[in-house]
């Protein structure tokens, strides 16, 4: 294996074994990867800073504002202390933006220093295809570069559907990218799209008890996540008085001329209100690529098909990974996907990605779930039985004041195996590791029954579900060792 300086010399200085487009998650771990490899990598990044999408106005600005409501609206203490309970009286646009700022300038600083400490190249500048080992890198001084490599991963993640006939202004109408500039929170929001971008927004505003109002073609939504755990959410955000306008359409949306927003829904209703969010789908971002100069052709959405094991593209020294291939487009998974990718592209072996990944919603209460849902079991006529716990049967769910959330798990009669785990309510993407492990394991009902969880904490919810699963599923003899 070569180390970095002899490759360097070796190649002429345009000239990489891999070159990156993009810098968000499956960039950033795709290009660290092949640089520990010893190859030489080029990142290629078109905004101002790296981190792509993720960083910039997706995961991380999302999750730092959901803790930023949550944490200056005492959401948390009301069990406690009642709804009209606020650690900051008047919160502003402002003070949700310094919290982020920080935060964002603390992940660039990390990025940053991963890159220059693996000796992965950057550049600045939009890239497209000459021909599929050279792109054409266009700098942001005006400046026109031409770069080749032997293998070359795309993850230009995804941008926010934007369609002609929505009126986007970038203060009343707005898109998921532009909602972290807004100028001051708006007492009331409509939310166009019920899909997981369009909830979580919607229930971080609800936090801050703004009035929120989410509406969507479809009739029903998160249709991935367990029927039971949807069914427990959509009762926690009715309770708050959010409106769910499901099954119906926003068929006109006007500016009106004191400022607020007019929607008519196909159904004639007419809503007024102070902002609109439209989170109804996000496209890849490949437009700007020249694909056809690579032999490359994206879907109508603007994503690339890949071969779900390698995340090689049509053409055989093209990969790519991320959002911009598609479900299920999060994060984590991103990152499995560049750093299998860019292992498969400098001709390293990639291990399989375990089977089972947890899925996680930063809604307002959290959900997260991982393996199986009850109706996926259902479909697939597997005699089964469920264990429920929920949170506030806990001791640390009385110490936090909590009257909402849930565990449940779902268990093989025959096997005993733990088919599914699927959470929702404070720290749920936290606890969903523990029923990933037993699923990865292929763990059995008598793992969560034998074993001690600590006293008190939410997890040991895993314990009260597993022995209530195991009281049902009590026709097969089977005694717990004495003690």
């Amino acid at each position: 294996m070569h180390n970095d300086s002899s490759l360097q010399t070796e190649m002429p200085m345009n000239q990489f074994d891999l070159i990156v487009v993009g810098s968000g998650p499956a960039g950033r771990r795709g290009a660290i990867q092949a640089a520990k490899l010893g190859r030489k990598v080029l990142v290629i990044e078109q905004g101002k800073r790296v981190g792509g999408v993720s960083v910039h106005t997706g995961t991380i600005p999302s999750k730092t504002l959901r803790e930023t409501a949550l944490n200056l609206s005492g959401w948390r203490e009301r069990g406690f202390y009642g709804r009209a309970y606020r650690v900051k009286q008047e919160i502003s646009a402002d003070d949700l933006r310094q919290r982020l700022i920080i935060t964002l300038n603390h992940e660039v600083e990390v990025l940053e220093h991963q890159f220059a400490r693996n000796r992965v190249q950057q550049m600045r500048g939009k890239a497209s295809f000459v021909n599929p080992t050279t792109l054409e890198v266009v700098k942001d001084d005006g400046e026109t570069l031409l770069v080749s490599a032997t293998s070359i991963m795309l993850a230009v993640g995804t941008k926010p559907f934007r369609p002609n006939y929505m009126p986007f202004d970038g203060k009343t109408v707005l898109d998921s990218d532009e909602l972290l500039d807004i100028a001051e929170l708006p007492r009331s929001l409509v939310v166009i799209g019920a899909g997981v971008v369009g909830i979580e927004y919607a229930t971080i505003f609800s936090a801050l008890d703004t009035h929120v109002t989410v509406i969507d073609p479809k009739t029903t939504m998160l249709d991935f996540i367990d029927k039971e755990i949807v069914e427990d959410f959509t009762y926690q955000l009715r309770d708050r008085n959010m409106k769910l306008h499901l099954g119906q359409k926003a068929d006109k949306v006007e500016r009106l001329d004191d400022g607020k927003v007019l929607l008519t829904l196909d159904n004639g209703r007419r809503i007024v209100t102070d902002m609109v969010l439209f989170a109804a789908g996000r496209m890849g971002a490949t437009d700007t690529l020249n694909l056809p100069a690579a032999g490359l052709e994206a879907d109508s959405r603007g994503r690339l098909k890949v071969n779900p094991e390698t995340f090689q593209t049509s053409v055989p020294n093209i990969y790519a990974a991320g959002d911009v291939v598609g479900f299920p487009s999060l994060a984590s998974t991103s990152m499995e996907q560049g750093r299998i990718a860019a292992r498969v592209a400098v001709g390293a072996i990639a291990m399989e990605p375990q089977k089972y990944f947890p899925y996680g919603i930063y809604a307002v209460p959290e959900i997260s779930t991982c393996g199986l849902s009850e109706e996926e079991v259902k479909e697939r006529g597997i005699p089964y039985e469920c264990g429920i716990a929920r949170f506030r049967e806990t001791s640390r769910g009385h110490i936090m004041g909590l009257d909402s959330g849930l565990l449940k798990m779902i268990f093989s009669m025959k096997t005993r195996r733990l088919l599914g785990v699927h959470i929702i309510g404070e720290g749920a993407t936290e606890l969903v590791h523990i029923g990933q492990a037993v699923l990865n394991l292929k763990g059995t009902v008598e793992y969560f029954v034998e074993n001690t969880f600590n006293y008190p904490t939410l997890a040991e919810a895993y314990k009260i579900a597993g022995l209530d699963a195991w009281n049902r599923m009590g026709e097969i003899k089977q005694e717990l060792p004495k003690a």
